[in-house]
């Protein structure tokens, strides 16, 4: 269980139609069920004066990053478009960390990369933390197995402390086992998984 304060902050990663409703175009299974659960953290984080930042794909219409134009997914989170906005009961307070809109892929909050070039740059995240004085943060939202994983790690490689609290984010898994290796691989690289109640 994390305690909140000024040195701890939450980062809610993608919680956006098309991944967190049944009707969006890349949805993860069961995401609308941690928005809830992620509004209860928001509002703990806040009332303990955590800085809270939000991740949003703000991807083109035309991207390398879609499987239209040669890469991996469905057209997502499309600038502009209901898709891409948060899911309508969340909780949105704090900053908006946007990513992917020059059409890199943007798997975590804290950089992005070029999809052909493979070049990749930070994103503000990383300054925003240290300017605030952070030293953790609680990295929930979707999906676990790409961009929950992705900002968690990229956390611990700029050396913060990291909880990932498995009741607030739902996995892909587009092969069969994802979800257990990347629980794997974060653990591995340091990062507290915290197991959901029904797991523990």
């Amino acid at each position: 269980m994390t305690t909140y304060g000024p040195e701890v902050a939450l980062i809610v990663v993608d919680l956006q139609n098309d991944f967190a409703t049944p009707a969006g175009s890349l949805y993860v299974r069961g995401g609308e069920e941690i928005v809830g659960a992620v509004n209860d953290e928001v509002s703990a984080a806040v009332a303990a004066g955590s800085p809270v930042f939000w991740t949003q794909d703000w991807h083109p219409s035309v991207t390398p990053h879609f499987v239209t134009s040669g890469g991996v997914w469905p057209p997502h989170c499309v600038a502009g478009t209901p898709g891409a906005e948060f899911h309508p009961r969340a909780l949105v307070t704090g900053e908006i960390i946007r990513k992917g809109a020059d059409g890199a892929d943007g798997y975590s909050g804290f950089s992005v990369r070029d999809p052909e070039s493979g070049e990749q740059r930070s994103t503000v995240l990383g300054d925003r933390l240290a300017t605030a004085g952070c030293r953790e943060v609680v990295v929930v939202g979707l999906a676990g197995d790409y961009c929950v994983k992705e900002t968690a790690l990229d956390g611990r490689r700029l050396g913060l402390d990291v909880v990932v609290p498995l009741a607030l984010t739902r996995f892909v898994n587009l092969e069969p086992g994802d979800d257990t290796a990347a629980i794997a691989e974060l653990r591995a690289a340091g990062v507290r998984v915290e197991p959901a109640a029904s797991a523990a």
